[in-house]
């Protein structure tokens, strides 16, 4: 992608932010005793990598109504990776990044969809440098993103997510089942069941199995989890462990 087109995209995504905030500001706004503002955090281990990221989505209709978010996201961590170019050597790596992107909550019966596309910032550092990755110094680029929330019954939940970037051709994608427990212990109970994800970059793939326990809500707090099996093109299997929390905020 040109220099040129990156930039006219990132005007046009500067201009739709500024659209929604001002469509969003008018009469379809949401009660002011409703949230708009969910702040989240989350970490992510494995045996080659460790990363946190911590964000704000910001919904001036509410959280409950369809219309325009705003997805701020900034994050980084370390990881280890073996290199081809270098003839096997380990490589260990740095990286820091950010999102702004703008999007859409769309709610039809049972099922909620989110959509979010804007620019990305990102910085990788490696030790030893290895040429043959895109991953170095600092890249910009674009990410489209997509959430699915689906309850089929009153006890069954489906939820996925994909996203695609144009830096070094990152893609991702997470698919899980759920079955409503532990009524008695938390607001309308948790989500507990498997789930399955995919991360891709350039040359490198991972694949994971696992359980996850989703929606453990306290007050205006949500909390999720996951555990499982994680293997990778580098041939390294591992446990992954995943912790996510969430926080909605009224103006």
């Amino acid at each position: 992608m040109s220099r040129r087109c990156v930039r006219a995209v990132a005007v046009s995504a500067a201009a739709f932010v500024v659209a929604g905030v001002c469509l969003s500001a008018g009469p379809s706004r949401a009660d002011d005793d409703e949230p708009h503002v969910m702040l989240f955090s989350g970490r992510d281990i494995w045996r080659n990598g460790a990363f946190a990221y911590s964000g704000l989505l910001l919904a001036p209709g509410g959280f409950e109504e369809d219309g325009f978010m705003l997805k701020l996201l900034a994050g980084g961590g370390v990881y280890r990776y073996i290199s081809g170019w270098l003839g096997g050597e380990t490589v260990i790596g740095s990286e820091w990044m950010a999102q702004v992107m703008p999007g859409f909550r769309i709610k039809r019966g049972n099922a909620e969809f989110k959509y979010f596309f804007g620019p990305e910032l990102r910085r990788n550092k490696l030790w030893p440098d290895d040429p043959g990755t895109s991953l170095r110094g600092w890249n910009f680029g674009l990410r489209m993103a997509g959430e699915l929330w689906y309850e089929p019954t009153r006890d069954t939940l489906v939820v996925g997510d994909a996203s695609l970037s144009t830096i070094a051709t990152g893609h991702a994608a997470r698919i899980a089942y759920g079955w409503r427990v532990a009524e008695e212990l938390f607001t309308d109970g948790v989500y507990v069941g498997p789930e399955a994800q995919y991360f891709g970059s350039d040359a490198y793939r991972q694949y994971r199995v696992g359980l996850h326990i989703t929606s453990m809500k306290t007050e205006i707090t949500e909390w999720s989890a996951a555990v499982g099996f994680a293997r990778d093109t580098d041939g390294t299997s591992s446990l992954y462990v995943r912790l996510n929390l969430s926080v909605k905020l009224a103006d």
